[in-house]
């Protein structure tokens, strides 16, 4: 097809119309999956096991490659086949070794199957990617300072669990049901702003100054 030209003889150019770029779809925001707890790397414990496993298997190589250049056999080695050849099986050191080694391996299936931090708080997916964590501690902090601004709370003590926040507080004016009320309503609110995937139940505990309680 011919372009279309002008009075004068000139090709005259259509204009090109170009689709501005799509911009991203927001993100959305609500369930992405499980929040389950943190794993914990354990380096410690497996550092540990790992160099016990190479410090046996670097001596009992080096002993066999000793008896196969027909030189004798390292005497605890010798020992210790001997013990065990003629050991019964309900003798005492056997049954101790025995305890050790099914509660080192039970200590290490625990250690592999459990996440671990457990005094990090999982907290709600807002993002797919994105998966974040509250110390107890920060959590413990922001309740006591949350007590600390009800009016008639002279000191507060609060400990958050993976399922339980208890919180004891001291009063030093007004009714002790009232302070509990407004404790509970105003740690009940800050519990729920903190955004956790399982937020711990609440147990308020309000003692007058001097009683125990």
């Amino acid at each position: 097809m011919s372009e279309p030209q002008g009075s004068e003889g000139t090709t005259q150019r259509l204009p090109v119309i170009e689709r501005a770029p799509e911009a991203p779809p927001p993100p959305v925001v609500g369930d992405h999956g499980p929040e389950g707890r943190f794993w914990s790397a354990r380096r410690v414990p497996a550092a540990v096991v790992a160099l016990l496993v190479l410090a046996v298997a670097g001596l009992f190589l080096y002993d066999v490659a000793a008896v196969r250049a027909h030189r004798p056999a390292m005497a605890w080695r010798r020992g210790l086949a001997h013990q065990l050849a003629h050991r019964p099986l309900d003798d005492t050191w056997v049954l101790l070794g025995a305890s050790v080694a099914a509660a080192v391996g039970v200590w290490l299936i625990v250690l592999a199957a459990t996440p671990g931090l457990r005094g990090v708080l999982p907290m709600r997916r807002v993002h797919p990617d994105v998966h974040a964590g509250l110390h107890r501690e920060a959590a413990a902090l922001v309740l006591r300072d949350r007590a600390m601004e009800i009016a008639g709370v002279q000191s507060a003590r609060v400990r958050v669990g993976r399922s339980r926040a208890e919180v004891r507080a001291v009063s030093h004016f007004r009714e002790l049901d009232e302070v509990q009320e407004d404790l509970e309503a105003a740690l009940g609110a800050a519990i729920n702003g903190m955004g956790l995937s399982r937020p711990p139940t609440l147990h308020v505990h309000v003692r007058r100054l001097g009683r125990k309680g």
